[in-house]
């Protein structure tokens, strides 16, 4: 039996069974079954996850009859017709056969049945039917790019249906891999050279002079990373640290800091000279920080284990600048972690913009006057940033707006992100 592809049938199992996040998942799989290709267990898991619902629609057509089609079943379609369909690496007779010795395994007795659906699609692909966008758009969009329908009733209330179709097929593609120098112990330069001398392919970033897009396998077990010259780190969240723009000498606050990559970039640029206080809910998360700041050489982060929405009286007006990275619902990562796609409407829904109403408030207390306060968040959604901002200004008159961006998937390389600076007068 092929051990990637089985590694890869475990990860979606996790993920649909237990909405395991799809990177956790990945890492503990090759862990236990150390596939041979890494590379392609991670091609197929997030291809069948970016294209799932558009995979179900393909092999429900190709049913002769319509029964009760169970979880392993599923995964193991999608698995087959993601490598038929997208995956030119791969012959159609092994895309089958891998797949229907996956069946006999852990599918008993459904091993025939996934094979004639795979066949099938291989004698009737031209025969496929797509909803009919005129008609029903918004059934079209879920099956086309494979969404969730109440994201995309969101998007384009909010931003109109070209927008939204824009994004929607941004979250179909492969984000770009982002990393960023340590300048604590060397300089883009130098990293760029050591990279390239180890036969990765590196591309400067325009926006941030620290970061680089990288391609090649082994990245993150190779020296120069285990040396601390650099980190992984999307694009959009670095120039989150730009907006702060943090100095030597400052003293910052990072309200919900884990698991760190802010943080720690923000150190990076302050050249250890200063004091960052990082605090987050979850001591497991601040674990990872913890860890990252030693591998960096990061020496003047002071890590707490607080709740951001509880504002601290110690901390009153001694900061020069506050980051709020505030908890999101996630959707301008979908690139990334396309399992948010597929997460069911949260009748709760309204209460999130609630709590990021309350940290920021909660923060604000910390700045200084004449100081820096940003507040972003790593989705697309109004109710969680532009409108928290807006009526955040509105009762904070000694507050003003200095820079405000939303970054939308397929209009840069980076995530979809909102970044909004603001000055205490």
């Amino acid at each position: 039996m092929d051990i990637d592809r089985k590694t890869a049938y475990f990860v979606l199992f996790d993920i649909e069974k237990d909405g395991a996040f799809s990177n956790l998942a990945l890492n503990q799989r090759e862990k236990e079954f150390n596939p041979v290709s890494p590379a392609f267990v991670r091609e197929l898991v997030y291809g069948v996850l970016r294209y799932k619902y558009q995979l179900d629609h393909i092999w429900g057509q190709l049913m002769d009859h319509k029964g009760r089609v169970k979880r392993a079943d599923k995964i193991l379609l999608r698995m087959g017709l993601y490598q038929l369909m997208y995956m030119d690496s791969v012959p159609d007779y092994a895309a089958v056969s891998e797949t229907v010795a996956l069946a006999k395994k852990y599918c008993t007795g459904r091993d025939k049945f996934i094979n004639g659906i795979l066949r099938a699609y291989s004698r009737r692909k031209n025969e496929i039917t797509w909803p009919d966008k005129k008609k029903d758009t918004l059934q079209y969009l879920s099956v086309r790019y494979s969404c969730e329908p109440w994201i995309i009733r969101l998007w384009m209330d909010q931003f109109g249906a070209e927008k939204t179709e824009q994004m929607l097929a941004a979250s179909l593609t492969t984000p770009k891999l982002c990393i960023r120098t340590n300048r604590l112990k060397t300089t883009p330069q130098q990293l760029q050279q050591r990279l390239e001398l180890n036969d990765f392919d590196v591309e400067p970033m325009r926006t941030v002079e620290e970061g680089f897009y990288v391609e090649g396998s082994g990245l993150v077990s190779s020296v120069a990373y285990k040396d601390g010259w650099f980190s992984i780190q999307d694009e959009s969240s670095m120039l989150a640290v730009c907006a702060v723009d943090p100095q030597p000498g400052d003293v910052v606050i990072d309200v919900c800091a884990a698991p760190g990559g802010k943080t720690l970039f923000m150190a990076e640029r302050m050249r250890n000279q200063g004091k960052i206080l990082a605090g987050d809910l979850y001591p497991a998360r601040l674990e990872l920080l913890e860890a990252q700041a030693k591998r960096l050489g990061v020496e003047i982060v002071e890590i707490n284990g607080w709740d951001a929405t509880k504002a601290r009286k110690d901390l009153f007006q001694t900061a020069d600048r506050v980051l709020v990275d505030a908890p999101c619902s996630g959707l301008g990562v979908i690139r990334r972690k396309p399992e948010i796609k597929y997460r069911e409407e949260d009748p709760e829904r309204e209460q999130l913009p609630k709590i990021q109403r309350t940290i920021l408030e909660a923060a604000s207390t910390y700045v200084k006057a004449g100081g820096t306060l940003v507040y972003s968040t790593c989705t697309v959604n109004l109710d969680e940033n532009a409108r928290i901002v807006e009526a955040f200004l509105k009762s904070h008159p000694e507050y003003e707006r200095v820079e405000e961006q939303q970054m939308f998937p397929g209009e840069q390389e980076g995530d979809g992100f909102y970044i909004c600076e603001m000055k205490r007068k």
